[in-house]
């Protein structure tokens, strides 16, 4: 039978990132000893209070419909965060739980995007953001960056690309897949210009708490009241409390664009996972002391990571000062990126994504979200692997 399939879904590309990682645990749980780089999620546990919020709501028996948008307690605890880490007044009304971070990502241009709009989109970018706009029917615009620039984007480049049909502008800082951290600065040029020419921008900052070298994490919104009016956040459990199974993110948004998600939302999903939300409740309002705890982990072997992949001939690669992403350029080896990792997978057992998947198609990134004998087994396979090229 000819089955009728959608333009918009027709359209579509499968997640790179999702496929390499399910390969790679095929493999895995076929017996070959695999190392894997792909998935972008903590190799550490949920923490154990957050765990025992979600438990002790079950056998309470909160296992019920909530409210589309999230449970009053959760909403109010977002609302207080943003407050305390961020300077930013929030109404719980403006607050709106969904079913992950990516889930909010797609609420968001669903709400704000249709035919004949244009998204900006600095490349490297988080592999779904193309596809996403795509389903809300408008069209992706890609400005493109680079290691020599930091993977940053210009107020020039980006003025220079707005038109009448731009609707929205995509920051994410700090970045997955390259781990770029924009100054506040830099945040507040790029405001500016979208303030200017009446441009919504969606700031996905899930990666907030992931910072080294001193970094400094600044919202878009928080710069002045015509700042944080053409600005709607998106953020999540799933990096900094390790709750990517757990599927729960969240927005802020100025009141019509929430109202109008919550809309979407109470017709798409219903309400997120209500003894979830418990947990939630527990990330935000418990103790944080697992964080500096990670971060010097992480610290460690992005450190390991960035001097072993400059030392292999042909790659080089800028540190990260964000999330738990490297993002080196293979261009030295010959190989494009799909190339590499088909071959690097094949040869030596090592996954990693390729970064055609970014729009980027001589770089690959690497999840430094693994242990550190996993990463120095890894990348010896790389380097093994690419002086056979030579």
């Amino acid at each position: 039978m000819n089955y009728p399939i959608a333009r918009r879904a027709a359209a579509l590309s499968p997640s790179l990132t999702l496929a390499i990682d399910a390969k790679a645990k095929a493999m895995k749980a076929a017996g070959e000893d695999v190392v894997g780089f792909g998935a972008g999620e903590p190799d550490f546990d949920t923490p154990d209070h957050i765990k025992k919020a979600a438990i002790d709501a079950l056998n309470a028996g909160f296992t019920k419909y909530t409210p589309s948008s999230g449970i009053p307690e959760l909403r109010e605890a977002i609302a207080a965060k943003f407050q305390r880490e961020n300077g930013l007044t929030y109404k719980p009304s403006q607050i709106i739980v969904s079913n992950g971070g990516k889930h909010s990502c797609y609420n968001v241009i669903l709400a704000t995007c249709q035919e004949g709009d244009e998204v900006l989109i600095p490349s490297p970018y988080w592999l779904s953001y193309p596809e996403m706009v795509k389903l809300a029917g408008a069209t992706p615009v890609i400005l493109p960056t680079s290691d020599r620039t930091e993977f940053k984007v210009t107020p020039d480049q980006l003025r220079a690309a707005l038109t009448p049909r731009t609707r929205l502008f995509i920051l994410n800082s700090p970045s997955n897949p390259t781990g770029c951290v924009y100054t506040p600065d830099e945040i507040r040029a790029l405001g500016d210009v979208c303030v200017e020419r009446g441009v919504l921008i969606m700031s996905d900052e899930i990666y907030e708490h992931l910072l080294y070298d001193g970094a400094v994490h600044k919202s878009v919104a928080s710069f002045s009241p015509a700042h944080q009016a053409h600005t709607i956040i998106v953020h999540g459990f799933a990096k900094a409390w390790s709750m990517t199974g757990w599927r729960l993110g969240f927005l802020a948004a100025p009141e019509p664009i929430a109202k109008a998600i919550d809309a979407i939302q109470s017709h798409s999903t219903s309400n997120p996972t209500s003894f979830a939300q418990k947990g939630a409740v527990a990330a935000l309002t418990g103790p944080q002391d697992h964080l500096p705890r990670w971060l010097a982990e992480y610290a460690k072997r992005r450190a390991y990571a960035c001097q072993k992949l400059n030392s292999i001939p042909g790659i080089s690669c800028v540190s990260s000062q964000g999330a738990f992403y490297l993002f080196p350029n293979i261009s030295g080896t010959g190989l494009k990126s799909a190339d590499f990792c088909a071959r690097l997978l094949e040869s030596e057992k090592v996954a990693a994504v390729p970064g055609i998947a970014f729009g980027a198609d001589d770089y690959l990134r690497i999840s430094y979200a693994t242990g550190l004998a996993n990463i120095e087994k890894g990348l010896d396979r790389l380097d093994r692997f690419v002086r056979s090229l030579r």
